[in-house]
């Protein structure tokens, strides 16, 4: 079991590393919000090997679908032109780059070497989803009613300013 265990994890991460590689040179902002999707869903499916079936729906739901249907909108209404897109490919950006991968190298190296000691802990609870509910329309009933609202004004707002600006 371990095995292909293994092997899932190596391919989640591998299908997250390399999206999140093409996500980063792409020069057209769509394609590039395609590949952030393609990482989130590699991270649902970590998550989801991690026994966090509900951090993994969650993650597709909010930042798969949610937040990335919200960001090609926004590039899409924006219809920036190709003079408008900043090159980032310049020598400095690059050093930058190159400096900031070495350091996360080195991090994850000493991390390696220097492991952490393992702190014992109580077991997870078997049904989180059941926990969360529970603790989200009792305890914090008033805070999640208050955050509907503004949603709900936010959404309101945005309609509004899209129909003036249609009007005008």
């Amino acid at each position: 079991m371990t095995g292909f265990f293994d092997f899932q994890f190596y391919v989640f991460a591998l299908l997250a590393i390399v999206s999140a590689l093409l996500f980063v040179t792409r020069k057209n902002p769509v394609p590039a919000a395609l590949w952030l999707v393609n990482v989130m869903f590699a991270l649902a499916g970590l998550y989801v090997m991690l026994d966090a079936p509900f951090v993994g729906a969650i993650q597709v739901l909010v930042y798969a679908g949610a937040i990335m249907v919200v960001f090609v909108f926004v590039v899409m209404l924006l219809n920036l032109g190709k003079n408008e897109l900043t090159d980032l490919r310049s020598l400095g950006a690059r050093l930058g780059a190159g400096l900031m991968g070495i350091a996360l190298l080195a991090n994850l190296l000493v991390a390696q070497r220097h492991r952490l000691p393992r702190i014992a802990s109580a077991p997870a609870s078997t049904n989180v989803v059941e926990a969360v509910a529970a603790s989200l329309f009792t305890d914090y009933l008033v805070a999640f009613e208050l955050t509907s609202i503004v949603l709900l004004v936010a959404v309101v707002g945005a309609v509004l300013l899209a129909k003036k600006r249609v009007q005008a």
